[in-house]
């Protein structure tokens, strides 16, 4: 099981650099890093109503849930 973070599309259907998107949440490039390569072991509430509020998004939007079969799939077909 894997829940996916999709920060990378609404980041580009809204045409916002990372850095801009890290300060307008008020995390570092490097977590907004950590979140898009999907290193991230936890997000809080309050990053994540950031991240809905400047991309005008839902959580849903933002966090997926990819079944273990799925992934592995993902995995060989690259």
């Amino acid at each position: 099981m894997a829940i996916v973070i999709d920060i990378d599309v609404l980041l580009a259907k809204k045409k916002m650099p990372v850095g801009d998107f890290a300060d307008a949440i008020g995390i570092t490039p490097a977590n907004v890093a950590v979140l898009k390569n999907g290193r991230a072991k936890a997000v809080r509430f309050s990053t994540l109503d950031a991240i809905c509020r400047v991309l005008e998004c839902q959580p849903g939007d933002v966090l997926r849930w990819v079944s273990d079969e799925d992934l592995e799939t993902a995995g060989t077909a690259s």
